[in-house]
């Protein structure tokens, strides 16, 4: 996954979500209020931003802005989650190929990830407009199993949402969820049925070399 899971975006997210509440003469959200809710994109963004939902009719508008607002300030603090680079580097070492799939869509996925340097080092990068389905419909994930001609058996994906694992599930992948990223206080990530739960990116390889080694 990107968010939450790869880099941590929720900075920025949450710098233009109140970038975007000042044009409408609204204070500053505090960024513990809009971290959380960061996975779960837009809807949940300007649910908790102007309390609305998408079958209002402001709706389309307003996410408009937001993700105009985003992109012109796309890699503005954004940075790597503590970990990840050196697990990336380690997964490189071992030619071990990963990959990025994301609900994010690709206009604002491929120039993040190459402002990084980490569309070229990838092995697959899935959007949110790739494939019809997004997840927790499994089409993404397998389309990247596709493009880096492994079975999914033979793949596993980590992420911090619940449909991060329902994906993984319904894909016939294993499911890890990354305990550092963005889960609101009321989930329960024990209860997703994960294969196991990740606190730090460094236990990623912990858990990776006993499963390859079982």
């Amino acid at each position: 996954d990107l968010d939450g899971t790869l880099l941590d975006t929720a900075p920025n997210l949450g710098g233009a979500l109140n970038a975007l509440r000042a044009e409408y003469t609204m204070s500053a959200l505090p960024a513990d209020m809009i971290r959380p809710v960061v996975s779960h994109g837009a809807p949940a963004l300007l649910k908790i931003g102007f309390g609305i939902a998408p079958n209002d009719s402001r709706y389309g508008s307003i996410r408009n802005r937001l993700l105009e607002l985003y992109a012109q300030r796309i890699t503005q603090e954004t940075g790597y989650f503590p970990g990840i680079e050196s697990l990336l580097q380690e997964l490189e070492r071992r030619r071990q190929p990963w990959g990025v799939v994301t609900n994010k869509p690709s206009h604002l996925t491929d120039p993040l990830l190459r402002a990084f340097g980490l569309y070229e080092r990838a092995a697959c990068v899935v959007s949110g407009d790739t494939t019809p389905r997004r997840k927790p419909n499994p089409d993404q994930l397998l389309y990247a199993c596709d493009l880096c001609e492994i079975g999914p058996e033979q793949s596993l994906y980590f992420g911090d949402a619940q449909r991060d694992v329902q994906a993984a599930r319904a894909a016939g992948m294993r499911a890890l969820v990354a305990l550092y990223g963005y889960i609101e206080a009321s989930e329960q990530p024990s209860t997703w049925e994960a294969d196991a739960l990740i606190e730090h990116p460094a236990k990623l390889l912990d858990w990776l070399d006993e499963y390859v080694d079982a």
